[in-house]
């Protein structure tokens, strides 16, 4: 299993942590707030955690991972990390518990949104910072996730973009750390341009840097209560929505771009039913909002397309009560928080590629019904999508189903009524954030849940953010035996 590399990793990434908690500490000392010491001694906890694991597991340098030692290392990451992430935030004055920290912590990192906090607007700037941060290196996290390890692991269908790091059409693609290196660089380049873009548009600096962090990780932590309810500006909303959907396309195919194949982002089939499903959306809550409704056509298509895009994507911000938009507007939104971004970006949920392979294999086994004989074939972006990667695929749609339904059982038991357990639990397992009635719905947070629902919530947003067969591979008896 290879236990003391698992646990290098750990303690290399728990040094970047502690790295990044000198930002927010040093906007609190350049603002002579107080709140610096919590950083401080955040980082340094931190640090010395990961220094001293470095130290006993340096040994395993080189040594590479097995199968069954990757799904363990991203288990135990997503695991770990967020435990040292909420140390800030239970040491501040904010959060009144543990389990208030670590929710915060976990739906920073897993860019689900969802949040305990009242009063963003009057906090202290290096917690809101430290909260943006997060989204920030857990919407890169996702990305590098998704390319490097989940392709190999087979995890979902996730193989079927094994093909995608070399294409026989154009010149191949460099090896997987280059690509990681490049992917990187994209994403720090498209964060500058957000910031840049919400500046331009009206917002104060520490808003745009902070809102940039959490649309281009679609991640959807704000630092106000309102949202982008706060802005009055429409430019600032449009600008969210095009970075969200930036955020949500396949980052390879960015790499792809900037190494002279710009075409492939469009040709990308992912990528155009992406688009396809967005806009039929948008498009059918206006028509409803408009015609139904008596709604002005300029704001119908302003708020739909901000909110519509921010839930699909599983990002969260919110600039209108939606739920309150009509007899369609909860099981409308209800059913696209589950859908989220392409595979190989920030988004989350069941993802664009697999509905897109489900489709395939549904045209075949028509086309099989009306002649037998016939021999068709299932293709995605030209290539022949294997059984194994159809079965995959039909797979995690059900066991998706199958956790809804567990986390939504769960959630009830802790007193919920029945609307607020099956939005939260479909915002968690896909990472969105809002859920929908009065209590975590736009205009609502997560404060008011017990702490046994909050724990519910916090199982899902991990078994969510690791696309379940990761969680649950580790959790079989037979993963733990030769």
């Amino acid at each position: 299993m290879h236990f003391g590399a698992i646990f290098r990793f750990i303690s290399q990434f728990l040094l970047v942590l502690s790295a990044a908690m000198l930002i927010p500490l040093g906007a609190d000392l350049l603002l002579n707030r107080a709140e610096w010491s919590v950083f401080a001694l955040s980082a340094a906890g931190t640090a010395a955690v990961g220094l001293i694991g470095l130290g006993l597991f340096w040994q395993r340098k080189g040594q590479r991972l097995s199968l069954r030692g990757g799904f363990l290392l991203m288990t135990v990451t997503w695991l770990i990390i967020p435990m040292f992430a909420a140390i800030p935030l239970w040491l501040s004055n904010e959060v009144f518990s543990f389990t208030d920290a670590l929710f915060e912590s976990i739906s920073g990192l897993s860019t689900t949104g969802a949040t305990v906090l009242v009063g963003l607007d009057r906090m202290h700037e290096g917690l809101l910072l430290w909260r943006s941060i997060l989204q920030w290196l857990g919407g890169i996290a996702i990305v590098l996730m998704a390319v490097v390890m989940l392709p190999k692991l087979g995890v979902g269908g996730m193989q079927i973009f094994r093909q995608e790091m070399i294409d026989r059409n154009e010149k191949a693609l460099p090896r997987t750390a280059q690509v990681a290196v490049w992917i990187v660089g994209v994403y720090i380049g498209l964060s500058i341009a957000n910031v840049a873009a919400y500046k331009l548009a009206g917002m104060s600096t520490f808003d745009a840097f902070n809102h940039a962090m959490t649309t281009i990780a679609t991640g959807g932590f704000s630092t106000h209560d309102r949202s982008f309810a706060f802005y009055s500006n429409p430019n600032i909303s449009w600008i969210a929505v095009m970075f969200m959907v930036l955020g949500s396309l396949p980052f390879i195919l960015f790499v792809k771009g900037l190494r002279g194949a710009p075409k492939k982002i469009l040709q990308d089939q992912q990528v155009q039913f992406f688009f396809g499903l967005l806009l039929t959306l948008i498009a059918l809550m206006v028509f409803y909002l408009y015609l139904a409704k008596g709604w002005n056509l300029i704001d119908a298509v302003h708020l739909v397309s901000f909110n519509v895009t921010s839930i699909m994507t599983g990002t969260g911000y919110a600039n209108a009560a939606y739920d309150r938009w009509g007899e369609l507007a909860v099981p409308f939104f209800f059913s696209i928080m589950v859908i989220g971004g392409c595979a190989g970006s920030t988004s989350c949920g069941i993802k664009i590629f697999r509905f897109v392979v489900l489709k395939e294999a549904a045209r075949v086994q028509l086309k099989r019904l009306l002649n037998p004989n016939g021999v068709f074939i299932a293709y995605y972006n030209g290539k022949l999508i294997d059984e194994t990667i159809s079965d995959s695929v039909q797979g995690f749609f059900l066991l998706f189903g199958v956790t809804f339904v567990i986390i939504t059982w769960g959630l009830s038991l802790t007193g919920l009524d029945f609307l607020t357990a099956m939005s939260g639990a479909a915002s968690a397992i896909a990472n969105v954030g809002p859920g929908l009635g009065s209590m975590i719905g736009p205009e609502g947070n997560f404060t008011n849940l017990t702490d046994g629902a909050k724990w519910v919530m916090i199982a899902g947003m991990l078994v969510g953010r690791l696309e379940i067969y990761t969680v649950l591979l580790v959790l079989l008896p037979q993963f733990w035996n030769d």
